[in-house]
C-alpha cells in the first residue's frame, strides 16, 4: 500500500523541515526571529514551547493537534501555495500545512509582517 504525501507529512519532524523554511527566509534577508514568528502566530506556540518541539523532533502531526490556540484569522490566508490555492483545500491537516507553507513564503517575500500576521 502507498503511503499518501498527506501520511508522509504528519509523520515528518517539524524541525526537519523548520530548517528548510529558515534558509529560504535567509536567502531573502528575513530571520528566523521572523518564521518562528509567524509559527508562533499561527499556533498559539511560546518561543519556549516552539523550541522545545524543535528539540524534541515533534512531527507535525502532534505539532497541530497540540497547538495552544490556532489563530482564528488564519482563514485570511488565501492565494497559491504549492500548486493549490490555500482556502480550497479540503483536508484539515494539509490546509494547516499550507497555511504555514503561505506565511513562510509571505516573510521570504518581503511582505510587511502586519500583512502576513493579518493586522487590520
Amino acid at each position: 500500500m502507498a503511503i499518501s504525501a498527506a501520511d508522509r507529512i504528519r509523520k515528518t519532524s517539524v524541525a526537519s523541515i523548520h530548517v528548510h523554511y529558515v534558509a529560504k527566509a535567509e536567502r531573502k534577508g528575513r530571520t528566523r526571529a521572523e518564521v518562528d514568528e509567524v509559527i508562533r502566530w499561527l499556533t498559539g506556540y511560546s518561543q519556549d514551547q516552539l523550541e522545545a518541539l524543535l528539540a524534541d523532533g515533534t512531527t507535525f502531526e502532534a505539532f497541530f493537534a497540540e497547538a495552544p490556540t490556532m489563530n482564528p484569522n488564519r482563514f485570511l490566508i488565501t492565494g497559491m501555495i504549492c500548486g493549490y490555492r490555500v482556502e480550497e483545500i479540503e483536508d484539515p491537516f494539509m490546509r494547516e500545512i499550507r497555511h504555514l507553507d503561505k506565511l513562510v513564503d509571505e516573510v521570504s517575500k518581503g511582505k510587511a509582517m502586519e500583512k502576513v500576521l493579518r493586522q487590520p
